[in-house]
């Protein structure tokens, strides 16, 4: 069964003209449900980061600060919602449904956060509308505890990943992969195990056959017995904040190929949802299902 995480948690109150769409929480569950792709059972409800959790990835100074409320105004700007205790507690269950989404895949083949993806955290610091890093707290988590040996990280969020690549620069066991726009957040960006930086405009036949010549190998080559997809959809052409050029039929093609190259090579894969900001929500919502979709037809369709 398709696992997907959700919890009315991961919606935050945001002013009405705020450039991130908290709508999207609520409209994605709704559609799949409506159209019959998924039912209520597919569901889970993610508990909450412990505070061992969160000091296994972030430092126990950023942690102090979020706890207590006492994050430094710049710092706090920089994250991009109003800091609240409520923020902070979101974060906690956004980043352990996570972790619970890959025990899911391991058991399922692949399993799904309706949120997550909170790629610009840092160890100390959150910006980017990342609190915790929940892509490296589920790592380590999975390392530490002997749940994985070797993990790839597929960051196709047209923003490189710079807190997952700060955050694992000297962790061999996992692999950061991000391609992502050249010119476009984070202007200072890390240094991940791979980055392929693409141009503006960038469309689907190039893009496609970048990722076709790449993923394959990196599978090979790194061996990992995990894989984390963070599946954005700020690569599309409709973007506000993307600059490249995909269609909704080029996204769709992505995460396709992304899902059937786990498949076949037998890697539980979990979902991350990352980033879209088009300017209709739709265009968001309908890209983000689209994963969804293909999770349950790629992995499921014996069964549907």
């Amino acid at each position: 069964m398709l696992k997907i995480a959700y919890s009315d948690v991961f919606r935050y109150s945001v002013p009405e003209k705020h450039r991130f769409p908290m709508q999207k929480y609520i409209m994605i569950p709704e559609r799949l449900l409506a159209e019959g792709t998924i039912s209520q059972d597919n569901f889970f409800a993610p508990s909450r980061l412990s505070e061992d959790e969160i000091l296994t990835t972030h430092t126990a100074e950023y942690w102090y600060q979020l706890k207590t409320q006492t994050l430094p105004r710049k710092a706090a700007r920089a994250i991009g919602f109003e800091m609240t205790p409520q923020l902070v507690e979101r974060g906690r269950y956004i980043a352990h449904a996570t972790y619970e989404c890959a025990l899911y895949a391991q058991q399922y083949g692949v399993a799904m956060n309706v949120a997550g993806g909170t790629h610009h955290s840092f160890a100390g610091h959150g910006e980017g509308f990342c609190v915790f890093n929940d892509v490296c707290i589920a790592s380590n988590l999975l390392l530490n505890r002997g749940q994985a040996k070797k993990i790839l990280v597929i960051d196709l969020d047209v923003h490189q990943g710079n807190g997952n690549a700060s955050i694992m620069a000297n962790e061999p066991r996992v692999f950061v992969f991000s391609m992502h726009g050249a010119k476009n957040y984070p202007f200072r960006k890390q240094v991940s195990d791979l980055d392929i930086e693409l141009d503006n405009d960038t469309g689907d036949a190039e893009y496609l056959q970048i990722l076709e010549d790449t993923l394959p190998r990196l599978i090979t080559e790194v061996a990992p017995d995990m894989i984390f997809y963070q599946s954005a959809v700020d690569v599309l052409a409709t973007d506000k904040l993307g600059k490249l050029g995909l269609t909704q039929a080029g996204c769709k093609s992505r995460d396709e190929y992304v899902l059937q190259q786990a498949k076949a090579a037998n890697i539980p894969v979990a979902i991350v949802m990352g980033g879209g900001y088009s300017e209709d929500i739709e265009d968001v919502v309908e890209a983000h299902c689209n994963t969804f979709r293909l999770a349950q037809q790629i992995f499921f369709k014996e069964l549907a």
